[in-house]
Parts: C-alpha cells; sequence; structure tokens
C-alpha cells in the first residue's frame, strides 16, 4: 500500500508555483530544448541532402528540346534517366539514351541506338538495314529521305532520331563515343497528361 500511496500523490503534485501576478498564482513552463530542436533540423538536412546525392547519382532528369525524337517524345517533356542501366547491362538496339554531344559536352541528346560495335549500318531508298538485314521500324516519323553507309567501330554508337529527316545525329556528325552515353529513358514524369514508361522495342530485323 505504501508504494501505492507514494505513486498517486507524484501522480496529483501541484503544478510548480514561479510567482504572482495580479495576487494570482502563475505556473511555470516548460523550457523548450532549442539545441535539441536545432540537431534535428541538422539530421533532417543532413538526411535530405545523402538522399539528393543518391537519386543524382542513380537518375538524371532531363527536358526534351526540338522535335528530333517525333512522335516518341514530344517538345517540352521531361525524362527520367536511369544511369545505372548500362552498370548491370549492356546497350541494345532500339533504347532510347541520353548522352554528352561529341562536339560539344556540354550538351546532351536524346536518340535512339540504332548500331553496335561491329554493326555496318546502311540507309537505302527509305530502308535501314544492318549488317545487311532490313529492319522494321514502327516508331519513326517519315521515311528517311536521305543515303549513307556506316562501320560502326570498337566503343562506339550509331544513333539517330526517331523524326528521321528532322534530327541531328549521326548520320550528321558520325558516331558516338560510349563513353558519353549517360543513361537509358525510362520514363516521361511531367506534363502530368503525358506521363508514361518508355518504351524500347529491340530492332525487328526481317527475314
Amino acid at each position: 500500500m505504501e508504494n501505492l500511496q507514494h505513486e498517486e500523490q507524484a501522480e496529483f503534485q501541484e503544478p510548480l508555483v514561479v510567482g504572482q501576478a495580479n495576487g494570482e498564482e502563475v505556473v511555470g513552463e516548460e523550457k523548450i530544448h532549442w539545441g535539441r530542436f536545432a540537431l534535428d533540423i541538422f539530421e533532417t538536412l543532413i538526411l535530405a541532402v545523402i538522399l539528393f546525392l543518391a537519386i543524382n547519382a542513380m537518375s538524371a532528369r532531363v527536358r526534351v528540346d526540338g522535335f528530333s525524337m517525333r512522335p516518341t517524345l514530344e517538345d517540352g517533356e521531361f525524362v527520367l534517366v536511369s544511369k545505372m542501366s548500362y552498370l548491370f547491362g549492356k546497350t541494345q538496339r532500339g533504347d532510347i539514351i541520353v548522352f554528352h554531344f561529341p562536339i560539344n559536352p556540354e550538351e546532351e541528346l536524346i536518340k535512339r541506338v540504332i548500331g553496335l560495335p561491329g554493326d555496318h549500318v546502311s540507309m537505302q531508298a527509305g530502308t535501314l538495314k544492318i549488317n545487311g538485314q532490313t529492319v522494321v521500324e514502327p516508331y519513326i516519323a517519315d521515311t528517311p529521305a536521305y543515303s549513307g553507309e556506316w562501320d560502326v567501330l570498337t566503343d562506339q554508337l550509331f544513333v539517330l532520331g526517331d523524326n528521321r529527316n528532322n534530327s541531328n545525329d549521326s548520320k550528321d556528325w558520325g558516331l558516338l563515343p560510349a563513353k558519353m552515353v549517360v543513361g537509358k529513358a525510362v520514363l516521361i514524369y511531367w506534363p502530368p497528361p503525358l506521363w508514361d514508361v518508355i518504351q524500347h522495342p529491340q530492332l525487328i530485323i526481317s527475314q
């Protein structure tokens, strides 16, 4: 019973009286622990910075400027790019990638991978061929109005825009060094009505 009485007394202790105002007792309030509050804010900021750096290490966000990837991508769309895709896998024909422009590395472009190292790429009479085999491309805007042949060297890629007749790409400035690839485009996230996962169909080679 003695322990119970002590507990009851503790529960019903009177508040601390720190003074009087106008004849009335003033009850003291608990002090704010500003040091702990500042520490919590600091820890939150550190965590936010770590998350920001981690997300940027694994992904990038780019804005599509121009119409070179129509109809797959439109001008003004924002695209999420995975920087991790090619750390655990190889570039495939048909992948849509973001890369540093070889002529001006400060500029980033987005195109589709057409030729891999060792491939012979040709465009004749509006038909794309890889290693002599005709490639079916349902995603392009128009039939290409140009022709040419290209051999893809080691550690290089041949890239084209889906809007073949309105794209500045490998047919104009040559092969893309693989080391300049930023990552694989995976998602359109802005504007919201156009939100969509980006498809990467492998190039269909007709026999």
